[in-house]
């Protein structure tokens, strides 16, 4: 594993490039990362940087939207088969017949859907940021809210504003983070703050102190003189925060809360990808025109106050 990361460190250098790595990557591909986020802070990043290439460590639709946001810059995915079942559960087609039965809706696509699907869309939005985003629309316009079904009924609950929720959901988040894993471990932790992702269901958020997005975890936790913590999200997560914090205790709310496609990506692959140069993302300059507009309006509101 040294002689990899050693090999990384210099083709990096010799070709100006850098990783980017999501925080639920596996702990040794966060570790070589030169930056660690969610999917807001990694958007945000692959525009900040002056590099030529970008390996991003990641799911697909993570990558697009780097190549969308970066079209001079060489986007690489180390694993092109990491996919995100949510983002899969929805597609083109499907998304113009539900515009069709409404007048001038507004599509709030939440980051996590493909090229194809911001280019149908009138702005994005993260975990982060959505309820923000919501509130921006003017009142009197109908909102269609894709793919991810919980997190559109947390921003419907917390916004006031009626929406139209797709039936779609994050597999990792809907099924292995359940109330009655919150509700044991806040018994055998009782003085531990319970944290989760707005992925997770209405029943899970209602038994939470805070619903917020995994960088704004990574804030509350470095801020708060709370030392213990229920997590619930996905379990790479836990490596930053207590890497972070090494005072402090953290408890999966699921050991089985893990994304499979997270996982894909490996040291080997990312050097490799590095040295051939293959797995470049591309998206075709008639879908990159219509999708960067979505995205640009997205960067420009700011996300909730994690208090």
């Amino acid at each position: 594993m040294k002689e990899t990361i050693q090999e990384l460190h210099e083709l990096k250098r010799k070709k100006n490039a850098i990783i980017l790595a999501h925080i639920y990557q596996l702990p040794e591909i966060q570790d070589i990362a030169d930056f660690v986020g969610d999917s807001l802070d990694l958007s945000k990043k692959t525009q900040q940087v002056d590099a030529d290439i970008i390996v991003f460590c990641g799911v697909h639709f993570m990558a697009e939207t780097a190549s969308i946001l970066n079209p001079n810059k060489k986007i690489i995915l180390p694993e092109l088969n990491a996919m995100c079942p949510m983002a899969n559960m929805i597609n083109a087609q499907k998304l113009k017949t539900i515009k069709s039965k409404y007048t001038n809706p507004i599509v709030v696509s939440y980051i996590n859907t493909s090229a194809d699907i911001k280019a149908e869309s009138n702005i994005c939005c993260t975990s982060s940021n959505a309820i923000n985003v919501v509130k921006s629309i003017p009142k009197n316009k109908e909102i269609i809210f894709i793919p991810d079904r919980n997190l559109g009924a947390y921003v419907q609950k917390m916004s006031g504003i009626k929406m139209y929720l797709y039936d779609g959901f994050c597999p990792t988040h809907n099924n292995f983070i359940l109330p009655n894993h919150i509700l044991k471990l806040k018994k055998q932790y009782p003085l531990a703050k319970v944290l989760v992702h707005p992925e997770c269901r209405l029943e899970v958020i209602s038994l939470a102190d805070k619903a917020m997005s995994t960088s704004q975890m990574c804030q509350y936790v470095s801020l708060s003189k709370h030392k213990e913590f229920i997590i619930g999200t996905e379990t790479g997560i836990l490596h930053r925060l207590q890497k972070e914090n090494p005072q402090k205790k953290f408890y999966a709310a699921s050991t089985l809360a893990t994304c499979p496609n997270m996982k894909k990506i490996t040291l080997e692959k990312i050097l490799s990808v590095l040295i051939n140069e293959t797995n470049v993302i591309k998206i075709s300059k008639t879908i990159r025109n219509k999708a960067y507009l979505p995205l640009a309006k997205m960067t420009e509101i700011m996300p909730c106050n994690i208090y």
